[in-house]
C-alpha cells in the first residue's frame, strides 16, 4: 500500500489555499492531521508553502468579511456602523481615560524593610551581586 505523497501534499496545500483552517482542509484532502503536522516538521519547503496558503486563504476570508461589513453598512445596520465607526475612526475608538494624583515619598526603608526586600529579591531569583551566590 504505496500512496503519492507529492500529489497529497499538492491537494492538501490546495484545500490550504482556499480554506486556511488546518484540521478541515486535512479532512477534505483525506490526510490525517498528525501526518500534516509531521510533514511540515520533515520538509521545510512543504512547511513555508502551507503557511503561504493560509495567508493567501485568510486574506480572501478577510476580504469577503468587510465586503459583508460594507455591505450591512450600506443597508443601514447599526452594529455593523459602529463596529465599522469603533475600529476605523478615532473619534469613536473605545478608550480608557486614567486621572490620577501622585504624591512622591522621600520616606527611606528602614533596615527591616531592607532586609525583607533583599530576601524577597533573592529567592525570586532577581537579586544581582554578592548577595545572590550560593
Amino acid at each position: 500500500m504505496s500512496r503519492n505523497f507529492i500529489a497529497d501534499k499538492k491537494k492538501l496545500l490546495i484545500k490550504l489555499t482556499k480554506l486556511p483552517i488546518v484540521e478541515a482542509a486535512c479532512k477534505q484532502a483525506g490526510i490525517p492531521r498528525s501526518t500534516y503536522y509531521r510533514w511540515r516538521k520533515d520538509d521545510p519547503n512543504f512547511a513555508s508553502a502551507c503557511d503561504e496558503a493560509i495567508e493567501h486563504s485568510s486574506d480572501l476570508i478577510n476580504d469577503m468579511a468587510e465586503s459583508q461589513l460594507i455591505s450591512a453598512i450600506k443597508d443601514k445596520s447599526m452594529p455593523a456602523i459602529t463596529f465599522w465607526l469603533k475600529h476605523h475612526h478615532k473619534a469613536y475608538a473605545t478608550r480608557v481615560e486614567i486621572n490620577a494624583h501622585v504624591e512622591s515619598v522621600k520616606e527611606e526603608l528602614s533596615p527591616e524593610q531592607i532586609k525583607t526586600v533583599g530576601e524577597a529579591l533573592r529567592l525570586a531569583g532577581l537579586q544581582i551581586g554578592e548577595e545572590n551566590e550560593t
